[in-house]
């Protein structure tokens, strides 16, 4: 009888044991589930995105930086003039005279750049001319300074008129070494237009101190 009586009791217990253990599993799962969905929120990819940095917070470039003067003679900074000259040969030899006007120093070396030009339009009239000999030494020009470099005129009548196809000029067109803009020497004469004279019309040495 008392075995009979401690039966229900322990089945009782058992029960309230099983039901204790599925709630306690029952909690765990939920715990689990709750964890992965907490980690792929969307408010942290937002937040990812906003810290990426804007391109308009990109500061601007400074500006570029100035050629620096690199001290050459420039065209505005000399006075030109031909100096007198020496006759020989069916030439005319004479100094082109460069005169450093500015206010402060400037260096020449090379050869200077001649042609005739005529007309109102200053159009060149034949080939430039032959640079004879080799380059020289730079030549640096204090203001009031002057260099030289020595031009051959050559009697353009010692050529066939039919190919020299002599026309009147009004001087000189000047490019100084490494030089872009021109300066010009009036100089009235004659020059041939022709360019396939059988010579040069005109031949220039390079810069010396004068």
């Amino acid at each position: 009888m008392k075995l009979s009586r401690l039966f229900p009791v322990v089945a009782a217990s058992a029960g309230v044991l099983v039901l204790s253990a599925c709630g306690g599993g029952g909690t765990t799962n939920a715990a689990s589930s709750s964890t992965p969905s907490n980690s792929a929120s969307p408010t942290a990819t937002t937040t990812v995105t906003t810290a990426t940095p804007s391109p308009t917070s990109t500061p601007a470039a400074p500006p570029a930086a100035q050629p620096a003067d690199n001290g050459l003679c420039k065209a505005g900074d000399v006075k030109l003039a031909l100096g007198q000259g020496d006759a020989g040969a069916g030439s005319v030899y004479r100094p082109l005279l460069i005169t450093n006007s500015s206010g402060k120093p400037c260096t020449i070396q090379g050869f200077p750049g001649v042609s005739y030009v005529a007309g109102a339009d200053g159009h060149q009239v034949g080939k430039d001319a032959f640079r004879e000999g080799t380059k020289g030494n730079a030549v640096k020009l204090n203001p009031g300074q002057t260099a030289a470099a020595d031009i051959q005129f050559v009697n353009v009548r010692n050529f066939d008129p039919a190919t020299c196809q002599p026309t009147p000029v009004k001087g000189l067109r000047i490019y100084l070494p490494q030089e872009t803009a021109s300066n010009f020497v009036p100089s009235d004469g004659t020059g041939c237009a022709g360019t396939k004279i059988p010579g040069n019309q005109l031949a220039v040495k390079t810069v010396h101190p004068a």
